[in-house]
């Protein structure tokens, strides 16, 4: 079965060890970022877009559904974390289950409305869904609308963690990724994930072989946007704010980007995709609104050179599954 990127090799032991050791590397090199002298909240940044990324390639790069509105979860968790640990002065671990519970409530919502339809309809709902939710967040009165929520307080984990501190922090926010990283490659990696690709192939010789195909794109769609939420929620803990920035149109394009830089349809590509985005716009902050312009020049580089993104070419050129 081929990839939409022609960068997917069949499930086989040998592939299957290619990406765990993979996935030991990145997992090692992560480990010592503290000490290596990296400014700890870029890292803790990219991480949580790397989740969201990974979890929107879910949706398009093994079920073959774009979503133009996955900012959507990113946002809602953020700020139902936020007004938990603000307001309601909910400790840690539960103002992330609350935003990862907006988020699931959420993509149980819009996915039944949007799993009616297929390509670019699909796409369209997605977007139209995103668009309305930005604007009952900035009239809100518990998102306080363009302010965002700000001082969220960041507290101790189970009592013991203190999330104050940037290293204790940023190894909370490193499981949390990973955890949610390794749900993503069990899932793309079983059987519901077989048969998400078959219906990315070939939706109607799925059905003629007995798949209920909208069930599945729902689940899909579920697991997708509360992972994005699980994202929003510890970027919550990382910025110490919530606002319409995670919300925005803007915020759907950059995952999008991320994932087809870093490679659509491979398991590590919306990583890679997701620390060079941000880390364009940590280091290259000084040329103001001209980032902007350096990123669409990337995105166009990327998509006439390097068709299968950064991480699909390099698969590509080896023979492995990454």
């Amino acid at each position: 079965m081929t990839s939409i990127t022609d960068t997917t090799l069949p499930i086989t032991p040998r592939a299957m060890r290619d990406e765990m050791i993979v996935f030991v590397i990145m997992a090692a090199l992560l480990a010592i970022v503290p000490w290596t002298g990296l400014y700890p909240f870029f890292v803790m940044q990219a991480l949580c877009f790397a989740l969201l990324a990974c979890a929107f390639n879910l949706l398009i790069g093994y079920g073959g559904l774009l979503s133009f509105g996955h900012a959507m979860f990113l946002g809602t968790a953020g700020y139902c974390s936020a007004h938990a640990l603000k307001v309601w002065g909910l400790p840690p671990e539960l103002g992330i289950l609350t935003g990862v519970a907006g988020s699931f409530v959420l993509s149980v919502i819009t996915g039944y409305i949007s799993i009616r339809r297929q390509g670019i309809y699909f796409a369209m709902i997605t977007l139209a869904l995103s668009q309305l939710l930005y604007f009952i967040y900035l009239q809100a009165p518990f998102t306080h609308g363009e302010d965002g929520i700000q001082g969220i307080p960041q507290g101790r984990m189970f009592g013991i963690l203190d999330l104050s501190r940037p290293t204790v922090l940023y190894y909370v926010v490193l499981v949390d990724f990973l955890a949610g990283f390794l749900l993503i490659f069990r899932t793309i990696n079983s059987p519901f994930g077989e048969v998400l690709k078959s219906i990315r192939e070939n939706e109607q010789r799925a059905i003629s072989l007995g798949y209920k195909t909208d069930h599945y794109k729902l689940l899909a769609f579920i697991l997708s946007g509360t992972l994005a939420g699980l994202a929003g929620a510890l970027k919550v803990f990382v910025a110490q704010n919530a606002s319409l920035t995670d919300v925005e149109v803007a915020m759907s394009g950059q995952i999008v980007l991320m994932t087809l830089v870093g490679g659509l349809g491979t398991v590590f590509g919306p990583v890679v995709g997701a620390f060079v985005i941000v880390g364009m716009q940590q280091y290259l902050s000084g040329f103001g609104q001209w980032v902007t312009v350096i990123q669409g020049v990337i995105f166009v580089a990327c998509v006439l050179t390097f068709r299968r993104g950064v991480v699909g070419e390099i698969a590509h050129l080896f023979k492995r599954s990454l």
